[in-house]
């Protein structure tokens, strides 16, 4: 081996670790698509953006503003029995590159829930700077700016990083179907959800299957009546098998 192909070959040993993206990874994202049983067909594109900053323990950085892409795998339309969609979060694309990931769902939050979640609760927040509210994320948690930090209901501490962005450790919540695995050890970017979010906010549906178990990453969607799910709601995905580039 020639000293410039030992080089490159030490340079891809520094380089593809921080390119892992480890199971049990939380990634936020607001969908800037509309996921709706009665309009959407197989094969249908849909994209989110990723709302905070990433970071993996093996130091790599999934940018704020990158992209989850995801596509429709299966449809059954409004009928007597309700309604069902699946639909897979399988790429992520930040700065020209593209990962291939398999993700699930934790929790789906509608835009009211989002709006709300980004409101001061209190009652002088008119004369409060935004820095200072006290804001409540989907899921009941506890944000005090002022302080920089974050409290759950069971106690768990988090930090307020600015904007909507919340780093806390997740809380496992079997009853709503959220067990402990992977990614509980530390803390994860959250965005406006809680440390124990789990299942459905604010939305007339239901997670029948999370992609958690096989087909892995096939998230099954439920309604009596009809799946709608507007543009602007928040998905908190979870990475259920190792991925890289």
């Amino acid at each position: 081996m020639n000293p410039t192909r030992f080089q490159f070959a030490l340079l891809l040993l520094a380089v593809i670790p921080s390119q892992v993206v480890p199971a049990g990874t939380v990634i936020p994202i607001m969908l800037h698509s509309s996921v709706n049983a009665a309009k959407d067909r197989v094969g249908k594109k849909i994209e989110g953006r990723v709302m905070q900053n990433v970071r993996t323990p093996s130091g790599r950085t999934i940018r704020e503003g990158s992209r989850m892409i995801g596509h429709v795998v299966k449809v059954t339309q409004p009928g007597s029995s309700g309604s069902s969609i699946v639909v897979k979060f399988d790429a992520l694309e930040e700065e020209g590159r593209t990962t291939a990931l398999t993700t699930s769902l934790l929790a789906v939050a509608s835009t009211a829930s989002v709006r709300d979640a980004q409101l001061p609760i209190t009652a002088n927040s008119d004369t409060d700077p935004v820095s200072q509210w006290v804001t409540r994320q989907v899921g009941g948690d506890i944000v005090r700016r002022g302080q920089g930090r974050v409290a759950s209901q069971d106690g768990v501490l988090g930090t307020w990083v600015g904007g909507s962005s919340v780093l806390i450790k997740r809380t496992p919540n079997p009853k709503a179907g959220c067990s402990e695995g992977p990614g509980y050890d530390r803390e994860q970017a959250v965005w406006i959800f809680s440390s124990a979010a789990c299942g459905v906010y604010g939305l007339k549906v239901k997670i029948a299957s999370a992609g958690t178990t096989p087909p892995l990453g096939e998230i099954l969607i439920t309604s009596r009546r009809n799946v709608d799910i507007g543009d602007g709601s928040a998905w908190l995905l979870t990475v259920v098998a190792e991925a890289k580039p």
